[in-house]
């Protein structure tokens, strides 16, 4: 019995094996037929915004136009047509059911965020009866969700000027989850579940120390907090003390940075020198 059984092991592997190849392979194929249909889509869309329209006109070229400018995204094509490199991944999948008089309903409710790696990330959730089309109304409405997140350099131990932690100490919540963020130095990582760290690497984000409470087993919550916290770095208003923490465009956080330093320390030494004069010029009466 025991060689019957130690036979029948390799087998087993055998199958598992082939499983997941025809996973992947049928993944493969739904990526490259979601590659044409993109390619599709764009070539037969007719706007029906004013941001379409100028999208399809060349009159803006990126998300940040778009940003700048207030618009709203509405079309998923117009986020097609700027990113051509949208990453998206499957963060949560679930058989969800409906009880009803003719007996149970079941679907499928997917959560997917997309990001381009560099400051744009968004969250989708869609049901319906089957898996890929539940997957394919997720990433058009995280599409239509995409936020700006602000990155920056705000550790104290750090002090090197690059994007590539959150600026400052933000919090977000969803549920009974709550996930609080602050930045850290270079060299440090992801300190936070791997639940949520594909949120921080479509940012573009490598380095941030995190401190959660409540339910943080249940996914969906915890990435929802997650992006919550990050949508706080671009709606918070900056002071003076932390805007040298924040760099808004690709190479000018050095500069910048370098200027104000500069005039702070003209300021400092003025408002010396004047002390020192109204000190001097000021004489004391002797004590007899």
């Amino acid at each position: 019995m025991k060689e019957k059984a130690r036979g029948n092991r390799p087998n087993a592997g055998r199958k598992a094996d082939g499983r997941k190849r025809k996973e992947k392979d049928r993944e493969e194929r739904e990526k490259e037929f979601a590659i044409e249909r993109k390619a599709k889509e764009i070539e037969g869309w007719v706007p029906k915004t004013e941001l379409g329209r100028k999208v399809r006109a060349n009159e803006i070229n990126s998300l940040d136009e778009a940003f700048d400018n207030g618009y709203r995204i509405m079309e998923s094509q117009v986020v097609d047509s700027l990113v051509k490199d949208l990453d998206e991944k499957l963060v949560n999948f679930k058989k969800t059911a409906k009880v009803r008089r003719s007996g149970r309903m079941f679907s499928f409710r997917s959560t997917v965020i997309v990001g381009d790696r560099h400051s744009y990330i968004g969250v989708g959730i869609a049901k319906d009866k089957e898996r890929f089309p539940s997957i394919r109304k997720a990433t058009k409405k995280a599409k239509l969700n995409l936020i700006r997140v602000r990155k920056g350099c705000g550790s104290w131990e750090c002090g090197c000027g690059t994007e590539h932690s959150v600026p400052f100490m933000v919090e977000g919540k969803c549920g009974s989850v709550r996930v609080k963020l602050m930045p850290a130095p270079r060299g440090t990582g992801l300190v936070i579940g791997d639940n949520a760290k594909d949120v921080f690497r479509f940012v573009g984000i490598t380095d941030v120390w995190s401190e959660t409470k409540g339910a943080t087993d249940t996914t969906l919550n915890f990435v929802l907090a997650a992006i919550d916290a990050l949508r706080q770095t671009t709606s918070m208003r900056l002071g003076e003390g932390s805007e040298r923490h924040v760099r808004h465009k690709k190479g000018e956080f050095a500069e910048e940075t370098g200027e104000k330093r500069g005039k702070r320390e003209k300021n400092k030494k003025e408002n010396e020198a004047e002390k020192a004069e109204e000190e001097s010029a000021v004489e004391m009466p002797k004590e007899e």
